[in-house]
């Protein structure tokens, strides 16, 4: 079954139902929600040999469970191409186009997954041309970086350990407050 059957085959008022109860602070998002699923209605599929893998994983950080939605490749071709990918930034045909692994389809329910596919794919945006910009953005980032000399490199960029730190004096920080 792919996302394209899904969408064809649900109703945005079930849809909503459900996005709202599983990500109830999106309430305020629910007309980019869809005019996303509307443009769904419409689109044409682009063939893909990714599959759409939805499943609930715990965070090595804080142990919360939530909802991952990445992409897998059938047929992979290496090593490489057998882990899960982001699809956040991938195109919306493109997802139209990808299976639902059989897993997901036994875990969630049809509803529950457009709801985390909705989710998923509009957030970089709810306008293709705005996920295209942030795609150009991170590209460029990673261009500019590359151009760095060694010295440079050291000088703009943090470890993984420093962002750690940083990130639990803004949580200490926002607690006092």
């Amino acid at each position: 079954m792919t996302l394209e059957q899904l969408v064809q085959s649900n109703s945005w008022l079930s849809i909503s139902a459900i996005l709202l109860e599983l990500y109830s602070d999106e309430e305020k998002s629910l007309e980019g929600y869809e005019e996303v699923f509307e443009k769904l209605l419409m689109m044409a599929p682009e063939e893909t040999d990714m599959t759409i893998e939805i499943k609930t994983v715990k965070d090595d950080f804080d142990g919360e469970e939530y909802v991952d939605v990445s992409g897998k490749y059938k047929h992979p071709k290496n090593e490489a191409q057998s882990s899960s990918y982001a699809i956040e930034f991938t195109s919306w045909k493109e997802w139209l186009g990808m299976d639902i692994c059989n897993e997901s389809l036994k875990e969630f329910t049809e509803l529950e997954i457009l709801a985390h596919c909705l989710y998923e794919m509009t957030f970089a945006g709810f306008e293709e041309e705005e996920i295209q910009e942030q795609i150009d953005s991170i590209k460029k980032t990673a261009e500019d970086y590359e151009m760095m000399s060694e010295e440079e490199k050291l000088k703009n960029a943090t470890s993984f350990e420093e962002l750690l730190d940083k990130l639990e004096d803004d949580d200490q920080e926002k607690d006092r407050s």
